[in-house]
């Protein structure tokens, strides 16, 4: 039977997006999103969508209202709908056992009870959300023991969008993964999502499989991006050692087919809601089935994150004649990447508490983070033990030119590109000297910078300062 009702229960990062192009794609279902947050809810159907994503405001202008809908009455949305996608959050878990490793599946059981309770026919269950593996069983167990002999089928459904380019992810997939119970009512199951996807995707592209196998697909891939970005960076610090120029080093090993240049370029390191927390999840579900050699293999790739982050920091109060107490800092940038107001796990959260820790002052500006989201992130206990010292050490700067103004230096921490058309004379001029420019993202024309006059330092290779004129 195909489908003509959907329902996501979460209106995040991958639910809304998704569930746009689905009904953009898709104009004889109705698609509705539902969440709790009446806050989220009013900022879907307003003009001001509460994620930034380039592409998404004009898709959700076209259906929202005709077969897209936002809603926080989340009964009826499940009452009315012949599919259900579960796309609530999973963070990783500050307590208990597996704390700091495993994902806490709270939202996801509590989608699941609540499928349970009012639902009256049967369904198709779709786990959105990024899931340990076996996740799928345990709804499946839970649908099965409250929902009054009401038939369902759980499928996996993994996302594979990269904040930024999610659109075009959605509208040009490198793959489609689905996986279900090896049965006639699971083969039936997938074959009602495929045909929604099979509106734009090439048939080809949509790989089927067991549940076991899609869930642990997604947590691979994003652990194999995460470590080559953490490769290439263990390797600038060799090249900043050495002389080596690590982008030169990533164009020679990327000219190799077997293996290829993205996610070679080095940086102050990776952040967003996936690649941490699916490294983490990996590195549990090794531990918990008595791996511990596999478990910390993949756990080094977090650390050497978290190196590079602080081999940074460190860089900036060294060149700084060993102290930034009192100094201001121009932070460029505070999402996590470019084209998205995203800042969860980014890199600037964590360079701005080193230098905060030496009690430096800190001037950030961002064009798509909010002010409210930097202070929130900076004063959580974990950042900044003492929230009253934010006030003291963070300006929340509403251009990067009052950001560089009377600054120490510049610290590059999203890649915008913005960045690199400003008037960097006008910006030297206006700060204390030396001027520092610390490029932790590798966007900048270096030479330019060192011949007006910047003390210029970067990942992955020494740039030598121009000749001062007599």
């Amino acid at each position: 039977m195909p489908v003509r009702r959907v329902c996501c229960i979460g209106a995040g990062y991958v639910g809304g997006p998704t569930c746009s192009v689905i009904a953009y794609k898709c104009p004889e279902i109705q698609v509705t999103v539902v969440d709790i947050s009446e806050a989220r809810i009013k900022a879907w159907n307003s003009d001001t969508l509460p994620i930034y994503e380039p592409g998404l405001d004009k898709i959700v202008t076209q259906v929202r209202g005709k077969n897209l809908h936002f809603t926080t009455d989340v009964e009826e949305a499940i009452q009315e709908a012949d599919l259900i996608f579960i796309s609530v959050n999973t963070p990783t878990k500050t307590f208990g056992v597996g704390k700091g490793r495993a994902p806490d599946l709270k939202y996801i059981e509590s989608a699941a009870r609540k499928i349970a309770e009012v639902a009256k026919d049967p369904k198709v269950i779709v786990e959105k959300s990024t899931v340990p593996v076996k996740a799928a069983e345990s709804i499946s167990k839970i649908l099965k023991h409250n929902a009054r002999h009401i038939p369902f089928q759980v499928l996996s459904n993994p996302e594979f969008l990269a904040e930024g380019t999610a659109i075009n992810d959605l509208f040009y997939p490198d793959r489609v993964l689905i996986g279900g119970e090896e049965s006639e009512g699971g083969a039936r199951a997938i074959r009602e999502l495929s045909t929604i996807y099979e509106h734009w995707v090439p048939k080809e592209r949509i790989i089927t499989m067991n549940t076991w196998s899609s869930e642990l697909s997604k947590l691979t891939a994003n652990a194999f991006l995460a470590q080559r970005i953490s490769s290439i960076n263990a390797i600038s610090a060799i090249c900043e050692s050495t002389g080596a120029n690590v982008e030169e080093v990533a164009h020679a090993i990327g000219l190799d087919s077997r293996i290829g240049s993205k996610f070679l370029r080095a940086s102050v390191g990776f952040g967003g809601s996936c690649f941490q927390k699916d490294v983490l999840n990996l590195v549990y579900i090794c531990e918990a089935l008595n791996l511990p050699e596999v478990a910390e293999y993949w756990h080094q790739v977090i650390a050497m994150n978290d190196y590079q982050r602080k081999r940074f920091a460190a860089k900036i109060v060294d060149c700084l004649f060993q102290t930034v107490t009192g100094k201001k800092i121009a932070i460029f940038g505070f999402a996590f990447k470019k084209d998205t107001g995203d800042t969860r796990e980014s890199s600037s959260i964590y360079i701005c508490k080193h230098l905060m820790d030496e009690a430096a002052r800190v001037a950030i500006y961002d064009p798509k983070v909010e002010p409210q989201q930097i202070k929130m992130d900076l004063t959580d206990p974990a950042i900044l033990s003492d929230p009253a010292q934010y006030d003291k050490l963070v300006t929340v700067a509403t251009d990067p030119y009052s950001a560089s103004e009377g600054a120490h230096a510049i610290v590059v921490c999203t890649e915008w590109d913005q960045f690199k058309a400003l008037d960097y004379q006008r910006i030297f001029e206006g700060m204390q000297k030396p001027a520092f420019v610390f490029d932790g993202r590798l966007i900048l024309d270096h030479q330019k910078l060192t011949e007006i006059g910047f003390q210029v330092e970067v990942i992955g290779k020494v740039i030598r300062s121009a000749p001062q004129s007599p």
